[in-house]
């Protein structure tokens, strides 16, 4: 069977996304999926994600890591999808998905494609780091410089600590001056991604919950361009939070499965 593919990017961050409302895409082939994202011998994606029917809302967004097994929320896939969903016009310029953690509203523009999270009340303290859920777990950690820090070993030794091991966890270094800059080790990627939807909006929500800023409109500057997480805080409870940023059409494809 021969599969029609669209390749996808938002600030860095690439995906593979199929219009599968059909459901002719099987889920369970994880060795399917890993083989169409890695590198060099598939397609190649940080991830891949499935468009599926919903009755009640426009789409279901279903997403992969690119090791093959389906994961929590990506927030730039989300915003990918949500270009791909205007492209098939299945949906108009204010959009409502569903993902596996639960319903988001969805705005497209000229240049920017926002969606909204669920909201954000539950943040621990590790030491003078914070683990925050975005919708995907992410450890938020803090460095002077953090070009000089070896993401891929550094973000591996706490994504595979005991706290995190079993179910895996997300990991964002970040470095405050005039900017805001981040770096995200993913996991399911196992490795540094230019860009990381979800981290932006856990980094954010760090920066102004241990009062390092008290903006609530912050910039997150990443290895692959610049993402806006704006919110509304009630008593360390966060409300109202949208990811914005770019999101493009890389090209479209075929693979045989």
């Amino acid at each position: 069977m021969i599969l029609e593919f669209y390749k996808y990017q938002a600030t860095g961050n690439d995906f593979i996304i199929l219009d599968d409302r059909e459901e002719l895409f099987d889920v369970n082939d994880s060795a399917l999926i890993k083989a169409l994202c890695q590198r060099s011998f598939g397609i190649g994606a940080d991830g891949l994600i499935l468009l599926r029917d919903d009755k009640d809302h426009d789409f279901r967004m279903i997403y992969f890591n690119s090791d093959g097994f389906e994961s929590s929320l990506c927030g730039n896939g989300a915003r990918c999808i949500v270009k791909f969903a205007h492209l098939l016009e299945i949906s108009s310029e204010n959009i409502n998905f569903i993902s596996s953690v639960g319903v988001h509203q969805a705005r497209i523009t000229e240049f920017d494609v926002s969606i909204k999270f669920v909201d954000i009340n539950d943040i621990k303290k590790y030491d003078n780091d914070l683990v925050i859920d975005s919708g995907s777990p992410h450890y938020v950690t803090f460095s002077e410089n953090i070009d000089q820090i070896d993401i891929n070993l550094e973000g591996s030794n706490i994504r595979n600590s005991t706290p995190f091991k079993k179910k895996g966890i997300n990991v964002n270094f970040l470095q405050v001056d005039d900017s805001v800059k981040m770096r995200t080790y993913e996991r399911g990627v196992e490795s540094e991604t230019l860009s990381c939807g979800t981290g932006a909006v856990a980094s954010a929500i760090a920066l102004f919950h241990k009062q390092i800023t008290n903006e609530n409109i912050i910039e997150m500057n990443t290895r692959g361009g610049v993402l806006t997480v704006s919110f509304d805080n009630f008593k360390n409870e966060y409300k109202n939070i949208w990811l914005t940023g770019e999101a493009n059409l890389v090209y479209i494809g075929e693979f045989e499965c």
